[in-house]
């Protein structure tokens, strides 16, 4: 045996040992591949909800990609479903600056019949004389308004990856599998539909005449989500009709409108949380037209909550919150005899916009100034108000009442002092019936002037307050109020406290049950 062969042999037992060293060094990553996202629903599910969301629960957080589609085919014929491309943006995130367009000439119209859905309208259809909405965005129809909103087609919340398909496309009685590109999720491949996620539906809807129907985000309810039911229950009941909404988190822009005769009603304030990043900047008004300045308006888009010319709805336990900030209501509610209680609004400006009679208790509301935005006539009893800036901005007209508290609440959040209220000239426009009443409120951080600044003729503006005190119980001084504003004495204004602190009498009429 040669000297160099010899060697050889000698050394391979430490070239093995090596070898082996290296392996047990490389990465786990190389040795272990990540484990598959559970699916919700799970693969070959039954009797799931056409309402619900597509999820996908990973160990770690996942990233959305900016190209690749999602698509959900009718496993009986391979029919194409939905396609959500994510090659296109979710919607605007900058304001445009354009001048302000004209309101509606003639009153919004607000047709009654079969609603239009994204399975037999373009997202995007006018209405109204509206522009068109462009198709640069994300776009789907809510509630009827087919004019569409924009969305987000994946969110993520930690490890949890959700899908938003287009409302109203499945179907009951159907059997459907998901595909799913590459560049969906960074690093994570395509889902082959027909063997890997599919599903199938309940074989019929609830029946159309219960008076109680459940959301649960779990899938175990009737519905869902919050719009799903809202978009079965009929528009006009003959009996009060109830949405109970289980606890849960419901990432969802809520818009329904001609209803009436409709309870929505949470399992616990606290733990049904209906939220959504919604604003006017993602969804704005149409180009060529303004909105929610009067009665017959363009109805708003920009709101995570909203129930637009509906009467007799009452919502009540649940906590409404809009999670963007600039003008963003948590909850906008227009129409008639309509009741708010026991629910938390969260939105930034003008986080609760009210339009009509409404009977407000035990509400909270929290925003970052002109936190109670609207046209009255709306009642607040043992209420609670936090604002970063001005607390409301009426624009009731000499019809109506305008916004009115009892016992309620009215904290200013951070170093500065507000302003209850403000009633500025708005493009070129005054409030000179302005109205704001307050009865046996508590006060925390208001400014020593109390109201803010009043555009035009103040003469009939009412900004009145009655019995105002300290958080420590203490009254008010109020030496340095603004000279338009009013106290009300019990020696003189008996009968006017005891109207006001009458319900009927502020809301046109309407006794609140």
């Amino acid at each position: 045996m040669t000297v160099g062969r010899r060697a050889l042999l000698q050394g391979l037992p430490a070239l093995l040992a090596a070898m082996t060293l290296s392996a047990a060094s490389a990465p786990l990553l190389a040795q272990e591949a990540a484990p598959p996202p559970a699916l919700s629903p799970a693969s070959d599910a039954r009797d799931v909800n056409p309402d619900t969301h597509l999820v996908l629960r990973f160990a770690q957080p996942p990233v959305i990609g900016r190209s690749g589609r999602i698509r959900i085919y009718d496993a009986a014929d391979d029919r194409l479903v939905d396609t959500l491309d994510l090659g296109i943006p979710a919607g605007p995130t900058e304001r445009t600056r354009l001048p302000a367009p004209p309101y509606l000439a003639t009153p919004y119209p607000y047709a009654e019949g079969p609603h239009r859905t994204n399975a037999n309208t373009r997202p995007g259809t006018p209405s109204a004389g509206a522009a068109s909405t462009p198709d640069n965005y994300q776009l789907t129809i809510i509630g009827g308004f087919t004019d569409g909103f924009h969305f987000h087609p994946v969110i993520v919340r930690g490890n949890t990856a959700t899908i938003y398909p287009h409302h109203n496309l499945l179907e009951y009685d159907k059997r459907y599998y998901v595909r799913i590109d590459p560049g969906v999720i960074a690093g994570f491949g395509d889902i082959d539909g027909k063997p890997v996620w599919r599903f199938s539906t309940k074989a019929k809807p609830p029946r159309a005449d219960l008076e109680r129907v459940t959301v649960s985000a779990d899938g175990t309810g009737d519905f869902n989500t919050v719009q799903g039911a809202l978009d079965f229950v009929p528009d006009h009941p003959a009996r009060r009709v109830t949405i109970f909404v289980r606890d849960g988190d419901y990432e969802e822009i809520v818009y329904f409108r001609n209803k009436s005769n409709l309870t929505i009603e949470g399992e616990h304030r606290d733990k049904v949380r209906v939220h959504y990043a919604n604003n006017e900047v993602f969804n704005p008004h149409p180009a060529n037209i303004s909105t929610n300045e009067a009665p017959g308006t363009f109805p708003s888009r920009r709101a995570a909550f909203a129930a637009d010319n509906v009467k007799g709805v009452h919502l009540r336990n649940m906590t409404l919150q809009t999670t963007l900030e600039g003008q963003a209501e948590g909850l906008l509610i227009t129409g008639s005899e309509n009741i708010v209680s026991d629910v938390t609004v969260i939105g930034s400006g003008d986080a609760l916009q009210v339009n009509g009679s409404t009977y407000l208790e035990g509400v909270k509301i929290v925003g970052h100034g002109d936190t109670i935005l609207g046209r009255g006539p709306a009642f607040f009893r043992r209420c609670e108000i936090e604002s970063r800036g001005p607390f409301m901005w009426i624009r009731n007209t000499s019809a109506n009442h305008g916004n009115v508290f009892v016992d309620c609440r009215f904290s200013a959040i951070g170093d500065g002092r507000q302003h209850l209220a403000r009633s500025p000239v708005n493009k070129g426009k005054s409030y000179p019936y302005a109205e704001a009443v307050l009865i046996d409120a508590t006060l925390s951080g208001v400014s020593p002037e109390g109201w803010g600044e009043i555009g035009g003729d103040a003469s009939n503006v009412r900004f009145w307050e009655y019995n105002s005190r300290n958080a420590d119980g203490t009254l008010v001084d109020v030496s340095k109020r603004h000279p338009a504003s009013r106290q009300l004495t019990m020696e003189r204004d008996a009968e006017l406290i005891k109207k006001y602190s009458t319900p009927s009498w502020v809301l046109g009429g309407w006794t609140p049950r």
